[in-house]
């Protein structure tokens, strides 16, 4: 007998118990965003158009220091989904379905099968784990490589003119699909049309199109909706890209590469798209044209973000759902000399996290404590009154939602070279040869300047929080 079977009689039964309840259980909208840094109206960035997530912030709360726990979409999402520390690399998901392929019942449940076994309808639309429609194979289609075993009752990702998940990952407007050269593919472009004619207008679509279903439904749901944009390539319709006609952007702060060893990277995955020829390391106003299509994609992505949120309203499931939505990591904009994630800087770290709760206290008001991606299990958990398990390695931002001066607690994040821990004021990264980082978040320097040799007592403190805590 299955763990999952025997966990979705438990959960059944616990339903049966409370089934007399006055209060229903309150379902999960959980919108995940790829490659959204912070820059948006309601995190501080007044030049971004972004009119439905500022909404939803003034609604509930927005985390201002929300960090991943790792710096590039799977391990991101590892974490996300799992509630715990994973692997580094993006096939952590991958890994852990072999390993419940092996050892089911060595490999703690994820938190959509946690949920699913609580009596929830599972669906998960468009990107929520790192492979779109979360399966494997040459198309990202193969029903045979699932990325999250147990997980979804429904995994669905629409492609349309793009023929396969993958093809859709990387798409550009009408069916274009990036080969295998990427530097024959569009760095940016802003083709006329409506929403669908990019992926995330199809996601949208068939989010919503789930969202009706499972609202009229009678079992609470756990609706994951994942959009591509703004992840690389920077393609949206062209009436995004018009609304920063005339706006002028801010400048970028520390914008050269760091002297000395540090997380720099060369912005790899950025460089090999079809630039042009152009660089905006050297090239302002090739910098300036890039930041305004990542600002475009921003602002697509808000529209459709209003389009699903609008649809729940419509439904009146509204009233007991609880919306979470989350970007599963930062982006250099140029900041530290760098385009694109994967850094342990804050720029690739930092994202936006916003939670709406129902008959939450304080609603608008903005929480600066620090916090991490891990934390969202547990406080799922919390809301919605199912168990929280005890395998779950985040801790519960419930109180934060009541409070919003709640004080946070520390952020580790990892990749494959180094690890880092940011706490209220300090950032240490640790990397894996020994090298150390340390920077003083109430300097105005921040993170250009390295402290580390001035602080030796401080330094061996944080590596020792570091390493209790990934090793918990």
């Amino acid at each position: 007998m299955s763990r999952l079977f025997i966990a979705t009689i438990l959960g059944a039964c616990l339903s049966a118990c409370v089934g007399g309840a006055a209060e229903p259980p309150k379902n999960v909208l959980l919108l995940c965003i790829d490659d959204l840094r912070p820059e948006l109206n309601c995190f501080g960035a007044s030049h971004i158009h972004s009119p439905n997530i500022d909404r939803l912030a003034a609604q509930g709360r927005a985390f201002q220091r929300h960090y991943v726990n790792a710096p590039s979409c799977g391990p991101s999402r590892c974490t996300l989904l799992t509630g715990r520390y994973g692997a580094a690399g993006n096939a952590a998901l991958f890994q852990r379905a072999k390993e419940v392929a092996k050892s089911p019942d060595r490999v703690p449940p994820s938190m959509p099968e946690w949920f699913r076994s609580h009596g929830f309808t599972t669906v998960s639309v468009g990107k929520v784990s790192h492979h779109p429609g979360g399966r494997g194979g040459p198309g990202w289609n193969d029903a045979a490589k699932v990325e999250m075993p147990n997980a979804w009752d429904r995994h669905l990702m629409p492609v349309g003119v793009w023929k396969t998940p993958v093809g859709a990952m990387h798409g550009l407007a009408h069916g274009k699909a990036r080969p295998k050269n990427a530097k024959e593919f569009a760095l940016f472009e802003a083709a006329v049309g409506p929403d669908s004619i990019y992926p995330d207008g199809l996601i949208a679509e068939e989010g919503i199109k789930q969202l009706e279903e499972l609202a009229a439904a009678d079992r609470p749901f756990f609706l994951a909706i994942g959009l591509l944009k703004p992840h690389l390539p920077f393609g949206a319709p062209k009436h995004y890209l018009d609304l920063y006609d005339g706006v002028a952007l801010p400048p970028t702060p520390h914008a050269t590469k760091p002297e000395g060893k540090t997380t720099w990277h060369g912005s790899g995955e950025f460089m090999k798209y079809n630039r042009w020829g152009r660089d905006p390391r050297q090239d302002l106003a090739f910098a300036e044209a890039v930041r305004r299509h990542y600002a475009a994609c921003v602002s697509y992505a808000d529209k459709l973000v209003g389009d699903i949120l609008a649809k729940l309203k419509e439904t009146g499931a509204d009233q007991n759902t609880v919306i979470v939505l989350w970007g599963d990591h930062g982006w250099h904009l140029g900041e530290h000399g760098i385009w694109g994630k994967q850094s342990l800087f804050e720029e690739a770290l930092r994202s936006p996290l916003i939670m709406v709760a129902p008959d939450m206290k304080q609603a608008g008001g903005k929480s600066n404590a620090v916090v991490s991606t891990l934390d969202i299990f547990p406080t799922l958990c919390d809301l919605t009154g199912v168990e929280t398990p005890d395998f779950a390695q985040g801790v519960s931002l419930q109180a934060m939602l009541q409070d919003p001066t709640v004080e946070g607690h520390l952020a580790l994040a990892y990749q494959s070279r180094a690890t880092t821990i940011r706490t209220d004021t300090y950032r240490l990264i640790a990397h894996k040869n020994g090298h150390i980082e340390l920077y003083d978040h109430t300097s105005r320097e921040k993170e250009t300047v390295n402290i580390a040799p001035a602080h030796p007592e401080l330094v061996a403190q944080l590596k020792a929080q570091l390493s209790k805590n990934l090793e918990q």
